[in-house]
């Protein structure tokens, strides 16, 4: 249940409105975007604005620039995927705010059309939330509309300072993004299966931890799976370990028998001799992993445990993938398992930037209910957190 306003909740008819979007997408060295996923997610709201003749002032982040103009964080290459993808013009600025924006916006500017702000990272009172930078933000637009979840998470000027100062309402995206994934903590389908890979234990401490009161089984692969073998008492090579996790590794394996949670982990491993995509490779059980080799991939007899799993489930969620599978020669684990979620006819969710990834990679994608735009926020919506991008928004 989404319990906030959303943008048809209010009347954006000839109204000048501000829509934080999420177009983080990755460019290659030429600057040319080689996903453009999260700017497709985003046309629903666009297309519904410009039905409504607002005006359309879009503002996004992207990359990671130090709080300075740089050109190879512009926003010019998503302008222009988005003009092709909607099929009319989006009118870029070069910069974030100015007299002349404003102006233009006011008196030039025509309902119907889309403009875009520069990146908002350009000025380091984004980050800052700084309430000067919200308030000039702010004053561009009469309605403010927020349909980036993957930027949820943040406490910015352009997420939850600028809700201070302007009516401030939920995108179409924003709104499936969290009831699809509080659906998974309040009303799964049952069984309810979770399945975590990725590199580290700490990055997901509190999503184990509050889904284990929630899941009826729970599979962890990828190189966190080596720190609960190791808290289990199996030695682990030179695989990826997190051994200050080792205790949070053995609480949870008793939280998990407490609970009546299905813990799974992997039985056996395909281990390679160095970290290269050529290495020698084997396939042994998690008892004999050799001390100078490290696990790359999950093994046929994990594979098929946990295929089993998977079809037993009524609601899949899953979150990183369980091997090394940039590499072709340790990704049939994280291939399998992905098909094998795809073809189970459960309510499948999955999220973060590398499990999507892996679903671009084998065109499983489209087979998936639901695919998260936003890892972390995802993550910390399923630790249970109050994200600021949501909770700053207007009541129903």
């Amino acid at each position: 249940m989404f319990n906030k306003k959303t943008i048809e909740d209010i009347d954006v008819k000839n109204k000048k409105v501000l829509v934080r979007v999420d177009y983080n997408v990755p460019l290659d060295e030429n600057l040319n975007i080689t996903d453009d996923t999260r700017i497709i997610l985003s046309l629903p709201t666009i297309n519904y604005l410009i039905e409504n003749e607002a005006k359309i002032i879009l503002m996004s982040h992207l990359g990671r620039p130090k709080g300075v103009p740089e050109d190879r964080y512009r926003l010019d290459p998503v302008a222009k995927r988005l003009s092709e993808l909607i099929g009319k013009e989006v009118k870029k600025f070069d910069e974030i705010y100015s007299d002349e924006i404003k102006d233009y916006i006011d008196n030039k500017m025509n309902y119907g059309e889309i403009v875009m702000l520069e990146n908002l990272r350009f000025d380091p009172r984004e980050k800052a939330n700084d309430s000067e930078f919200s308030k000039l933000l702010a004053s561009l637009a009469d309605v403010y509309v927020n349909d980036a979840f993957g930027a949820a998470h943040r406490a910015h000027a352009s997420v939850e300072g600028i809700t201070h100062y302007l009516p401030a309402v939920a995108g179409f995206l924003m709104k499936k993004e969290v009831e699809v994934l509080t659906s998974l903590l309040e009303s799964p389908k049952r069984p309810f299966l979770t399945i975590l890979g990725g590199a580290k234990v700490s990055d997901k401490i509190k999503v184990i931890e509050n889904l284990l009161g929630k899941v009826d089984s729970l599979i962890l692969g990828g190189g966190m799976s080596y720190t609960f073998l190791k808290a289990r008492g199996y030695g682990v090579g030179k695989s990826i370990c997190e051994d200050d996790q080792i205790d949070f590794a053995k609480d949870m394996l008793a939280l998990a028998r407490k609970n009546n949670v299905n813990l799974l982990l992997p039985v056996d491993i395909v281990v390679a001799k160095e970290f290269d995509s050529e290495a020698d490779k084997k396939m042994v059980s998690v008892q004999s992993i050799p001390e100078d080799w490290m696990g790359m991939d999950i093994g046929d007899r994990s594979i098929e445990l946990f295929k089993e799993e998977i079809s037993r489930a009524n609601t899949i969620f899953w979150n990183g993938p369980l091997g090394v599978f940039e590499w072709d020669n340790f990704s049939k684990g994280t291939k399998s398992i992905a098909t094998a979620i795809a073809e189970s006819g459960a309510v499948t969710v999955a999220g973060g930037g590398d499990t999507i990834a892996a679903l671009k990679k084998y065109n499983l994608f489209s087979k998936f209910t639901h695919v998260s735009s936003g890892g972390g926020a995802s993550m910390e919506l399923l630790e249970g957190k109050e994200l600021p991008g949501i909770a700053s928004l207007m009541d129903k």
